[in-house]
């Protein structure tokens, strides 16, 4: 503790550096060539691959695996990069386990699947080190694309329009892009600034004007980018955070995990970053799990994820479940917030027990309370600042199955469309497939 002095509230410091640079580790370390050669003979190459079915955005598996077994690890790279222009961060970050390493082969007769994250992301880590960009613009088309939104599922889009010959300019709200690649995501899956280092990277394709601190709705509007441009594609993510709506919830100290991951990976002295001595997480996705162990890596003494149904219904995948309590955070399930405690600032949190009655979630009548000096919000976002013309379904845009809104000419993706679920990966398959429908629709 180099805060001896002080270990109770909210302060910085609870760890010296040494120890938060050991906390916040890769938390899956890059194969080396032994190892990648070794894993993937692994591989039963199988001719009906159920691991491509179960990818998001189609890549072809065996192939990439047989790729590296011969020593072509260029060639494996080209292979995910052609259906996943961010196959690097989605090695990192996508949850393999309930995707593709799911429904292998070795999974079923083993429990020990092929470790298809690590191999993908060390033939991507081949080709983004060496400074080689696999693709090269067509002749130009003459049209012209904005992009909304520099995270993945605009950034997967303007790139794959940038291939075609599209001149694309892309507009981000914050000072840099990458979206939740760079700003909402546990600093121990993304190590090293790699976030902007495959941003840079796919934006040497050429093609992408980029224009940041450029917010739809203040700094552009919907209406302008149409007059500008021949298509428009919305992938600028979800701004809003949901409310706990509880009693107290406007307490100091009441948080949303978001921001705090995010004030995480832009931090450049962890030591300076102030975490509680007692954290309380509500919430049972990824960003929960993000936050609750990145706050005992901080330091914080007693952490504790509760989430008001089973285990079985959290989100978080049970490899992040166990992950969360490896690093000593509790979690308690079926506990719904209540009401926050303290004055002025959080001081604890009441709970109600939940349980399930026809298929409906009620309380049981019991409750308990927890001691908490700092609470986060992981509950969800929402969408805001939208276009008044979109029609919104279920609180995001309302797009089709390529991603066309109900406003000719703009299409959308990512988590702030209804596509579908809030992986990165999801995100980068919806911004390349509108890409190819806007293609195919300015070209005729």
């Amino acid at each position: 503790m180099s805060n001896s002095e002080n270990t109770d509230g909210i302060v910085s410091g609870r760890l010296d550096a040494q120890h938060l640079s050991g906390n916040f580790n890769d938390l899956h370390p890059r194969l080396d060539d032994h190892e990648a050669l070794v894993a993937a003979d692994r591989c039963y190459f199988c001719y009906d691959a159920p691991c491509m079915t179960a990818c998001p955005t189609d890549i072809d598996i065996p192939l990439f695996i047989r790729q590296i077994s011969t020593g072509t690890p260029e060639a494996s790279a080209l292979t995910i990069f052609s259906q996943n222009i961010l196959g690097g961060m989605c090695a990192r970050v996508c949850p393999t386990e309930t995707l593709c390493e799911e429904v292998c082969v070795r999974e079923t007769a083993e429990g020990k699947p092929v470790e298809i994250g690590r191999l993908q992301r060390y033939a991507t880590d081949v080709v983004m080190q060496s400074g080689h960009h696999p693709f090269t613009r067509a002749v130009s088309t003459g049209k012209s694309i904005a992009v909304v939104g520099a995270g993945p599922a605009g950034l997967a889009c303007a790139h794959r329009l940038a291939v075609m010959g599209h001149a694309v300019t892309l507009f981000d709200a914050r000072p840099k892009g990458g979206g939740l690649n760079e700003f909402g995501i546990a600093s121990y899956k993304s190590v090293d600034g790699f976030a902007q280092k495959e941003l840079d990277w796919l934006l040497s394709i050429g093609g992408i004007d980029v224009r940041y601190d450029k917010m739809l709705g203040a700094d552009i509007t919907l209406e302008q980018l149409q007059v500008d441009h021949d298509a428009v594609f919305l992938g600028m993510g979800l701004g809003g955070v949901n409310a706990l709506q509880t009693d107290g919830e406007d307490k100091d100290n009441v948080l949303d995990a978001v921001s705090f991951i995010s004030d995480l990976r832009q931090a450049t002295d962890l030591t300076k970053l102030p975490i509680g001595k007692r954290v309380v997480v509500i919430g049972g996705g990824m960003t929960a799990v993000d936050a609750a162990v990145q706050a005992k890596l901080l330091g914080a003494l007693d952490v504790t994820i509760a989430y008001r149904r089973g285990k079985e219904r959290m989100s978080a995948s049970v490899f992040e479940q166990d992950l969360a309590t490896s690093k000593g955070v509790r979690i308690i399930y079926n506990a719904q917030p209540v009401k926050v405690t303290g004055n002025g600032a959080a001081a604890g949190i009441e709970f109600a027990y939940t349980h399930t009655v026809d298929g409906q979630l009620a309380t049981t009548g019991e409750s308990f309370e927890l001691q908490a000096d700092q609470i986060f919000k992981a509950i969800g976002q929402t969408i805001k600042d939208v276009p008044a013309a979109l029609a919104i379904e279920r609180g995001k845009i309302r797009v089709s199955e390529t991603g066309r809104s109900s406003v000719d000419g703009v299409w959308a993706g990512g988590d702030c469309a209804t596509g579908g679920d809030d992986l990165t990966v999801t995100a980068v398959a919806e911004g390349r497939d509108a890409a190819m429908d806007i293609h195919a629709s300015l070209m005729g």
